[in-house]
């Protein structure tokens, strides 16, 4: 531990002063570019990361049901999706594995899915026809809200991290303001009440395909 303590409080210094030999920074989300000036006094090309938007369909049918396709960890905040919908009681799916699994099986009612692990095909099925892709958690980008947008469909997501520079309010999603089952709530409503242009969604998705990432970088 001592040994630790020695280590960890010459961390910052070392990290400061080779920082210094550093080129060029690049970010992932203007809220990393920002930590990045923050931490270092240095300014950094944001190239966001690649979605590979041709996967993704739209689909003709849409379902009954709002989507998570997350690692279930708690910094995920899944748990707040679960409370929200626990209230509203529209069916919520959940796809994805993790620690946090027992415990938010535990305190979800029926109308709430854990559907565990699946393809890509069956996610990629799922994102083509939910009523609106959930993302309560902070991310430094997120992709999975992106996939769902090039799959024709809205995102529900926290209004911080890097859905700040994905959401675009009434074009391809809404945001909350606060990690709270109301907040939330309040922006399900507004998507369901809001007239969404699949074909829009789709085209602010290509703007994040991988060939605009390949181009940026080089």
């Amino acid at each position: 531990k001592r040994m630790l303590k020695l280590y960890m409080s010459g961390l910052p210094r070392w990290d400061r002063k080779t920082s210094r030999n550093v080129n060029q920074f690049v970010a992932n989300s203007s809220v990393v570019k920002k930590r990045i000036r923050q931490c270092y006094g240095r300014e950094a090309d944001v190239i966001f990361p690649p979605i590979n938007t041709s996967r993704f369909r739209r689909s003709d049918t849409i379902g009954d049901y709002y989507l998570i396709v997350s690692r279930l960890v708690s910094y995920k905040r899944i748990e707040l999706a679960v409370e929200a919908f626990n209230r509203c009681g529209l069916p919520l799916y959940i796809v994805g594995e993790g620690p946090d699994a027992a415990r938010l099986k535990g305190m979800a009612r029926p109308n709430v899915q854990f559907l565990g692990r699946l393809g890509d095909d069956e996610v990629t099925r799922l994102m083509a026809q939910c009523r609106a892709f959930i993302f309560p958690g902070e991310e430094d980008f997120g992709m999975t809200p992106l996939e769902a947008n090039a799959a024709g469909r809205p995102v529900v997501a926290y209004k911080a991290g890097g859905a700040l520079d994905t959401i675009v309010p009434k074009l391809n999603g809404v945001f909350f303001a606060r990690q709270e089952a109301d907040d939330l709530l309040a922006a399900v409503e507004e998507a369901e009440r809001h007239p969404w242009d699949p074909e829009r969604i789709v085209a602010h998705a290509r703007h994040f395909d991988e060939r605009g990432f390949m181009e940026r970088f080089a």
